[in-house]
């Protein structure tokens, strides 16, 4: 979980403690709508309101995983241009919680295969 960029010891202890068994989310999505850093969605017919993100779920892995977003290092080359592009055209904290779904998708990988490909160097097809 400390290999992911921003994630130290105490907020992978959190992640660990809060989420539990990661195999009850079929996917990263639901891990994130769990958490409440989903957009709010209501719909009906043709009409489509989407709104601020839901809060709903886990307060404390929301926090995480914001504080996480807050701590990535410009070192981080894709997170940090993924922040920057976000906020070019949406705000800053729409960009945080964006850059805070992406670590939790990592997070939920993570906790599932024991280990982040993302995160691994590329190898060179030969």
């Amino acid at each position: 979980m400390q290999a992911i960029p921003g994630v130290g010891p105490v907020l992978a202890a959190v992640f660990v403690a809060e989420i539990g068994e990661v195999d009850r989310f079929p996917g990263p999505a639901q891990l994130a709508s769990w958490a409440g850093l989903t957009p709010r969605h209501r719909e009906s017919d043709l009409v489509v309101h989407r709104g601020r993100i839901t809060k709903q779920g886990s307060t404390l892995v929301r926090w995480a995983a914001v504080e996480a977003a807050h701590g990535v290092p410009h070192a981080a080359g894709w997170l940090t241009s993924t922040r920057a592009r976000v906020a070019e055209r949406r705000g800053r904290n729409i960009a945080t919680v964006a850059v805070a779904r992406k670590l939790l998708t990592l997070v939920y990988y993570g906790l599932r295969d024991g280990h982040i490909r993302a995160l691994a160097p590329a190898r060179a097809a030969a």
